[in-house]
C-alpha cells in the first residue's frame, strides 16, 4: 500500500503538484512527506493533516515557486514554514534548533535548505516520526530504522536531542495509547531524566487530550508514564497507586489499575463528538480521585471509601488546573465527578422521574454521567 493511498484525494493532488513545482525550481528542489502522515500511512490509518519538507530551496524560492499557484498563508514565513490555506498542508524548510534556556521558547531556530534528510531527522522524537516519504517516486527514507519499530509496535527516540524538549515525554504516552506501543528501556531511561518544570499548561493539555480523544489502550499510556517516573509531577495520579479497594467489587485490583481500566472501557464506547468525549473522559479519568484521602478499613476487615465522589472533587480540580484555564472543563467535568455514584444508587432505590431530572440538572447532560458510570461498571 502506498502512502499516498491514505490521503484525500485533494491533498494529494495538491502535494503532488507542490512536489512537481519544486522539483523543477533551479533543478534541485525535494519536497518529502514527513511526521505523522508517514507513520499513519504505514499503519494504514487515513491521514488529515500533511507535513511536507522541503530541501534543496530557500525559503524565498519555495515562496516565489508557490505563489502563483496555492493561497499560502506565510505567518511562519520567518521560520522557514509555509501553510497551503484550505489544505491542512504544511511545507516546511528542514531547521536547525539549539536549546539557549531552560523553558520551551529557548530555541534558537536556524534554517538549512542544504541539510540532508537524515541529519533533518535527527531532531525528531520517535523513530516511527522520522521516517519521510518521496511522494513522487514512493521511496521511504528511513534513516533511524523507524518502520522495524512500527512493525514491532515499539516505541525508541532518536537521539539524545530528545532531552531537549521534555513534552516528549507526555507524546509518547499518547503515541503509546494511540497505536498500541511498548516504550524501548532506554527511551524509558531517558524519560527518566525529564521534568515538565518548564513547559506551559497549554502544551500539557494538547497532549492530554490527544491521550483522552484518541487512546485506545489508555491505561498502557498512563503505565508508560508511572515507568518514566512522572507521576510525581501529577500527585494525584500517583496517590491511585496502591490505594485498595474492597476486592468484592473490585477484584481487578488498586484503584490505579482501576481508572486504567475504566479509561479504556470509555475509549471503546466514545461517540465521536469532541467534546462530549473529552468531558467524559476527563470525568472518568478524575472520577476516583477521593478514593486514596477517604479509604479505610472497618472493623470487619471490609474496605471503604465513603463520600469520595464528593471529597475528590477539589482534587480533581486541582489536578485540571495543571492542565487547563477553560471554565466550562471545571463546570462539566467536575459534576460528573461529585455525581457518578448517584445513577447506581438511583437504579437501586427505584427512583421516579423526578429524581433523574433533578440529577440531570446537576450534571448538565445525563448521557455523560451515564457514560461515566458505564465506564466505572466496565472497568471491574
Amino acid at each position: 500500500m502506498s502512502i499516498l493511498d491514505n490521503i484525500q484525494n485533494k491533498q494529494k493532488t495538491a502535494l503532488l503538484k507542490v512536489a512537481e513545482i519544486l522539483r523543477d525550481t533551479k533543478g534541485s528542489g525535494r519536497a518529502l512527506l514527513v511526521g505523522g502522515c508517514v507513520r499513519d500511512g504505514l499503519l494504514g490509518i487515513p491521514a488529515k493533516d500533511i507535513d511536507i519538507e522541503v530541501y534543496g530551496l530557500d525559503a524565498d524560492a519555495v515562496e516565489a515557486a508557490l505563489k502563483p499557484h496555492f493561497r499560502l498563508d506565510t505567518v511562519g514565513r520567518a521560520f522557514g514554514v509555509f501553510i497551503l490555506k484550505g489544505l491542512d498542508i504544511d511545507i516546511a524548510l528542514p531547521r536547525r534548533e539549539s536549546r539557549i534556556g531552560p523553558k520551551h521558547t529557548d530555541f534558537k531556530v536556524e534554517g538549512d535548505p542544504h541539510m540532508s534528510p537524515e541529519e533533518a531527522a535527527s531532531r525528531r522524537d520517535f523513530t516511527i516520526n522520522a521516517i519521510s516519504c518521496d511522494p513522487l517516486t514512493g521511496d521511504m527514507l528511513d534513516p533511524y530504522d523507524g518502520i522495524p519499530d512500527l512493525k514491532a509496535r515499539r516505541l525508541r527516540h532518536v537521539s539524545e536531542a530528545f532531552s531537549e524538549d521534555p513534552l516528549r515525554v507526555l507524546r509518547g504516552m499518547q503515541f503509546i495509547a494511540r497505536f498500541d506501543l511498548t516504550a524501548a528501556p532506554e527511551t524509558i531511561a531517558l524519560c527518566r531524566q525529564l521534568s515538565p518544570e518548564h513547559l506551559p499548561m497549554e502544551r500539557l493539555w494538547e497532549e492530554w487530550k490527544k491521550l483522552i480523544l484518541k487512546g485506545q489502550q489508555i491505561r498502557k499510556g498512563l503505565n508508560f508514564l508511572k515507568d518514566c517516573d512522572w507521576l510525581q509531577y501529577f500527585p494525584e495520579l500517583a496517590a491511585l497507586d496502591g490505594c485498595e479497594q474492597e476486592p468484592q467489587w473490585h477484584p481487578e485490583g488498586d484503584v490505579w489499575t482501576h481508572t486504567g481500566h475504566c479509561l479504556d472501557a470509555y475509549a471503546a464506547h466514545r461517540i465521536g463528538d469532541e467534546w462530549e468525549d473529552l468531558v467524559v473522559g476527563f470525568a472518568v479519568l478524575c472520577h476516583d480521585f477521593g478514593k486514596p484521602d477517604t479509604t479505610y478499613t472497618d472493623d470487619n476487615g471490609r474496605i471503604r471509601s465513603p463520600r469520595h465522589d464528593v471529597l475528590g472533587v477539589p482534587i480533581a480540580k486541582t489536578f485540571l488546573e495543571r492542565l487547563t484555564r477553560q471554565k466550562k472543563i471545571f463546570e462539566e467535568v467536575l459534576p460528573l465527578v461529585e455525581q457518578h455514584m448517584r445513577p447506581l444508587a438511583l437504579y437501586r432505590d427505584g427512583a421516579g422521574d423526578s429524581a433523574i431530572r433533578r440529577l440531570a440538572a446537576r450534571v448538565k447532560r445525563i448521557d455523560r454521567l451515564v457514560r461515566v458510570a458505564h465506564a466505572d461498571k466496565n472497568g471491574r
